[in-house]
């Protein structure tokens, strides 16, 4: 894999792509213990060696960010008006260009995954791929067994789609309800307007699991960090289709 050594500083950080030009003019840069000045240098970060100021580079081209989403930001790389999750991220984070992997609503808030590896977004958004996605809810309204084997079945949107099933537990039920729902789908806004399906109103909607991933708990709203290579694996590696055979799911 050929990159200009131009692109592969300015993607570790080291600046801008005119900074990074001054860096290498001024010779600290070597590739393999040789300096190279032009920008347009190719190299091999798998094989060859780069070093600035003495120091080794350690190249990586994707990165896996798992972000407690808060509330009132949007899921979106930028936005002329709202702020977005990339403007949460630190500028060494903002250089690999991440995106989020799907959406949360604007009120709604927890586990959202941001990276650069589009490969892998798409595995975890196709349609076909049924990816279950976990979410805790408060409900204006008691929710009761019906509700839970209506969304068992799968319950008729506003716009007549009929969802697939969903898996609905009652925590807690009353005049207000706390719920976790798993779905396997992405429709617009789908928790919200599964309940008002069955005549009731989410208040209230974290994400805590997306496939095997869940939430870690130590993050604060708007806090995030680097996936562990663990996780990053168990994500390549999911199949819905394998663990619904193993019962998991």
């Amino acid at each position: 894999m050929g990159l200009r050594i131009d692109k592969l500083l300015a993607n570790m950080g080291y600046g801008t792509r005119k900074e990074v030009k001054k860096l290498l003019k001024s010779g600290v840069v070597k590739i393999d213990d040789v300096i190279v000045k032009d920008p347009k240098t190719q190299v091999n970060p798998d094989v060859q060696i780069v070093t600035v100021w003495g120091e080794e580079v350690e190249y990586k081209e994707f990165i896996y960010l798992m972000m407690n989403k808060p509330p009132g930001v949007i899921s979106a790389t930028e936005d002329d008006v709202e702020e977005t999750v990339v403007d949460l991220l630190e500028e060494e984070d903002k250089v690999f260009e991440p995106f989020p992997v799907g959406r949360l609503d604007k009120d709604t808030e927890g586990l959202l995954l941001l990276t650069n590896d589009g490969q892998l977004a798409h595995q975890l958004l196709s349609p076909k791929k049924h990816v279950p996605k976990t979410y805790f809810a408060v409900i204006d309204g008691e929710v009761t067994e019906e509700d839970v084997a209506a969304f068992r079945r799968g319950v008729i949107l506003d716009d007549g789609y009929e969802t697939k099933p969903a898996g609905l537990v009652i925590l807690k039920s009353g005049i207000r309800s706390d719920v976790e729902v798993t779905i396997t789908e992405g429709k617009f806004h789908q928790v919200k307007r599964m309940f008002q399906a069955v005549g009731k109103r989410v208040v209230y909607l974290k994400r805590l699991q997306m496939g095997p991933l869940s939430l870690d708990p130590s993050l604060q709203p708007g806090e995030y960090r680097e996936l562990t290579e663990e996780e990053v694996e168990l994500l390549k590696n999911f199949s819905p289709q394998e663990e619904i055979k193993k019962g998991n799911l």
